[in-house]
């Protein structure tokens, strides 16, 4: 049986069965050719090129070389050729259900165009796109010449690419028995997150990032074992690979802190969905039995669902005319926005804020002038806030066979002690307000109770903040503008025409006084005088002046009773 050999710049050159060579060969898998692995990554990282394609071949290749390893070293778990090729295939064809620009289309497109199917994922369109697959390219015979039992192993396959989160009670599964339940940790692992998936997306996303992977996926290949643990078998790892596990955690929210949810990255895929959402009812695509779909119901129908790529935006960009008149697209306001990425006109970073436990209110104390685009992005070890750890089973060289937790306290006094955050980040789509949309997300940050930039950077530099002096810096601000939510515009305008006057501020570890007089542009720092015995709160006078360093021009923090006699 011949097999094709594949030259992978992350695996170097690697065989594959000649039954997977027929999958990629097909036009459903072909597709994965013009998705890009990292969405909008590609437009921040230059080196990030790479596509669905060449992954999904690489986790099928991991995934057949931790399947033969197991079934080399562990004769007594008895794993057939049959079990290797399904994992195999499994592997290769996990991600065939991405749409455009990967988890873009499912995690922030389609919410927003389908909210009646806001909870769909690419690994349900994955499951419905191989039944196509096999259906339309005739492989089903192929697959029983190889040796593999249908309809049972077609049920395995799609259960390993789509496993269940299953706890210790029943067995949840048809492809596979229970005795064989390892096998369901290869591909995509609920049990902790430790599966090929990560091993190659790892270290192929980082090698075209241009960042050190610092986790050896061979080197934990070489050292699993299948243990028993209460009845179910579980793939284990040597007791002094702790540590690196750690490490492969760390990498993972390395590369989502560093480039996944990179501020720029994120402005970037905002635009890209706005521009779909845009374009959603007037791109159509040909599905089965002649019908059209549009872009948000085009994953309803394989056939169509295989035409679409991330080549949906130069559908936008350039639309086919067939007059020679000049008429107006319904697509223009779709193309305007991708044309501002191409010309790198892109929407401006506000700000962001740590996301508290009891969460926040929404954008209703936000003016309609300045009304944002707000994502929340989560960092976490792959489990939410549970330590993936946890849940890892372990064996010692001296007794191989059974497993065992390690407990956190015994790996390392320098473990992490929280396991995920959510950070909330404000977009502005119009550069031109974006101070003003500052001052706003400063505010409304004050009226949610969340940290901001401000309060964090005195906070670094040792000054006292409490949530008392916190508000009371707004509570200053208000009353110089009771009336801002109404008249913003106005309200802001005014704000940076007003002096200060008689503020007080620290000089030499003194309390002191200051005017300052006549230009818009004096700042604290520059033009004191210290000749009035006005009183202002410490933190409030410190606020303003790290406001006035961050050019946020906010320029007063006290109104005296008598200001508007002057």
């Amino acid at each position: 049986m011949a097999s094709d050999v594949f030259n992978d710049p992350i695996h170097g050159h690697i065989e594959l069965h000649p039954l997977l060579v027929k999958i990629i060969d097909t036009p459903q898998f072909q597709r994965l050719r013009n998705i890009k692995q990292l969405g909008g990554g590609y437009f921040v990282f230059p080196g990030a090129s790479h596509n669905r394609f060449e992954h999904s071949i690489g986790v099928g290749h991991l995934a057949g070389e931790l399947a033969k390893t197991l079934k080399l070293k562990q004769p007594e778990l008895d794993i057939s050729e049959r079990d290797v090729l399904c994992v195999q295939i499994a592997g290769l064809c996990h991600d065939l259900g991405h749409g455009p620009f990967s988890h873009l289309f499912d995690g922030m497109f389609n919410p927003e165009a389908d909210p009646e199917h806001k909870d769909w994922k690419h690994e349900d369109a994955s499951l419905e796109m191989f039944d196509h697959l096999v259906v339309a390219n005739g492989l089903a015979q192929e697959m029983e010449r190889y040796g593999l039992i249908l309809p049972p192993d077609l049920t395995f396959i799609k259960e390993m690419i789509k496993p269940l989160k299953s706890d210790d009670t029943e067995w949840p599964y048809e492809g596979r028995d229970e005795n064989k339940s390892f096998l369901y940790e290869i591909v995509s692992n609920k049990q902790n997150g430790i599966d090929v998936d990560k091993f190659d997306y790892f270290a192929r996303d980082c090698h075209h990032l241009g960042i050190r992977n610092n986790f050896d996926h061979q080197r934990f290949i070489m050292f699993a074992r299948v243990c028993d643990v209460n009845g179910r078998k579980h793939i284990c790892s040597r007791d002094k690979e702790v540590a690196n596990l750690y490490d492969m955690f760390h990498t993972r929210n390395s590369l989502h802190r560093r480039a996944y949810q990179h501020r720029v990255t994120k402005s970037v895929e905002i635009m890209i969905k706005d521009a779909l959402l845009k374009a959603d009812h007037h791109i159509l695509t040909k599905g089965s039995g002649g019908t059209t779909l549009c872009l948000s119901k085009a994953k309803t129908d394989m056939e169509a669902y295989t035409k679409l790529t991330d080549q949906v935006i130069e559908r936008i960009l350039h639309p086919c005319s067939c007059s020679n008149e000049f008429t107006p697209s319904p697509l223009e306001e779709a193309r305007m926005i991708l044309q501002r990425i191409m010309s790198r006109d892109l929407y401006q970073f506000v700000g962001e804020t740590k996301v508290c436990s009891q969460g926040w209110t929404g954008t209703k104390t936000w003016p309609r002038l300045f009304w944002p685009t707000m994502i929340v992005v989560t960092l976490d070890y792959g489990m939410k806030n549970k330590d993936p750890i946890n849940t890892t089973y372990f064996y010692t060289k001296a007794n191989p066979t059974e497993a065992f937790k390690i407990p956190r306290e015994q790996v390392s006094k320098l473990l992490p002690v929280c396991f995920a955050e959510k950070i909330l980040r404000v977009y502005c789509k119009n550069s031109a307000s974006l101070r003003d949309a500052k001052f706003c997300f400063q505010r409304w940050c004050h009226e949610n109770d969340f940290l901001t930039e401000i309060t964090r950077t005195m906070l670094k530099k040792g000054w006292t903040v409490t949530q008392d002096s916190h508000k009371s810096f707004w509570h200053t601000l208000d009353a110089c503008a009771p009336t801002y939510e109404q008249t913003s515009c106005t309200a802001v305008t005014k704000l940076r025409r007003i002096f200060i006057t008689h503020v007080s501020v620290s000089v030499q570890g003194n309390l002191c006084y200051s005017n300052i007089l006549k230009h818009k542009s004096t700042t604290v720092d520059t033009k004191q005088q210290i000749n009035n015995k006005v009183k202002v709160p410490r933190t409030l006078v410190k606020g303003l002046i790290l406001r006035e360093c961050e050019n946020v021009h906010i320029h007063t923090v006290y109104k005296k009773e008598n200001q508007s006699k002057n």
